[in-house]
């Protein structure tokens, strides 16, 4: 077989490869939105749920959903920027720094649910807690932590080492040449590292199951953190699992097509000025 004919061989298959892939997302995509979009009213986004009658909405979820994202990434982007710059600038090569680094990669693996049933222990039983939106938000933080330290170090680690230089040969100290110099040549990367971590926490149904809770408040909004908060993702398990209510299937439907128009949004409202910012920092190219 010639080297050609290998050529032309991986390209029919990388090329069908994402076809399919490609294909599949379109169908999923068509789907939900198909079933799902029809029942979007804006009752329905911003109503109240029922627990027994017809036509309820799920506005005290959706908005717990970014309440619960904002908290996590309160909790979350701070300290995962910090131990990545750590790992990347300042920690020295030794087994210790080793070990961090398997260890944080080993934590990325873990299933969402073993957060949960740790944060259900942590926060909800030893520190009181009790099942609330800050608990969730705490225990999804402890699930993106590992990614958004791995992201922020290899960033930092991308950015080309002439700039380190140079801003250390004009006299400036370590933490003026990280923060005027490699964070902001870093920061798309960055802000994608981040994108990813939240539309995660948007879709996480798991720990918040276990965290914080399966109702919502009678105040709406209630941005108490210490009240229990279903989120939309939580919603749309219950809807489908354990609710009474006649139109559970119809719900079922709205809630998922609902959820991922939000990320979906979420992700082009983030991903958009990161890619301009990418393009003035290397000159329009």
């Amino acid at each position: 077989m010639t080297s050609k004919t290998t050529d032309r061989i991986a390209t029919v298959y990388f090329w069908s490869s994402g076809i399919i892939i490609i294909g599949i997302l379109a169908w999923f995509l068509v789907r939900i939105l198909g079933d799902g979009i029809p029942h979007l009213s804006w009752h329905f986004i911003f109503g109240k749920p029922e627990e027994i009658k017809a036509g309820g909405g799920v506005g005290p979820q959706l908005f717990n959903s970014f309440y619960v994202l904002f908290l996590s990434l309160v909790i979350s982007i701070p300290i995962g920027l910090f131990s990545g710059i750590y790992l990347a600038i300042y920690a020295q090569k030794n087994w210790f720094t080793d070990l961090v680094r398997v260890s944080v990669e080993a934590l990325s693996s873990v299933p969402s649910i073993v957060f949960g049933l740790f944060g259900f222990l942590l926060f909800a039983n030893l520190l009181g807690l009790k099942f609330s939106l800050i608990g969730g938000a705490a225990t999804v933080a402890l699930l993106n932590l590992p990614v958004m330290v791995r992201v922020t170090e290899e960033a930092i680690r991308t950015v080309p080492d002439s700039y380190w230089e140079a801003s250390l040969a004009l006299g400036s100290t370590k933490w003026q040449a990280i923060r005027k110099v490699l964070i902001p040549a870093a920061l798309p990367s960055l802000i994608t590292g981040i994108t990813l971590i939240a539309g995660r926490a948007l879709g996480e149904s798991a720990i918040l199951i276990y965290t914080a809770g399966l109702s919502v408040s009678r105040f709406f909004p209630d941005f108490n953190p210490l009240k229990m908060g279903e989120t939309l993702s939580v919603h749309l398990w219950y809807i489908g699992a354990e609710s009474l209510v006649p139109d559970a299937k119809d719900i079922a439907k709205g809630s998922a097509a609902l959820l991922l128009i939000v990320v979906l949004l979420f992700n082009l409202l983030v991903s958009i000025p990161s890619r301009i910012l990418q393009k003035r920092l290397s000159g329009g190219k």
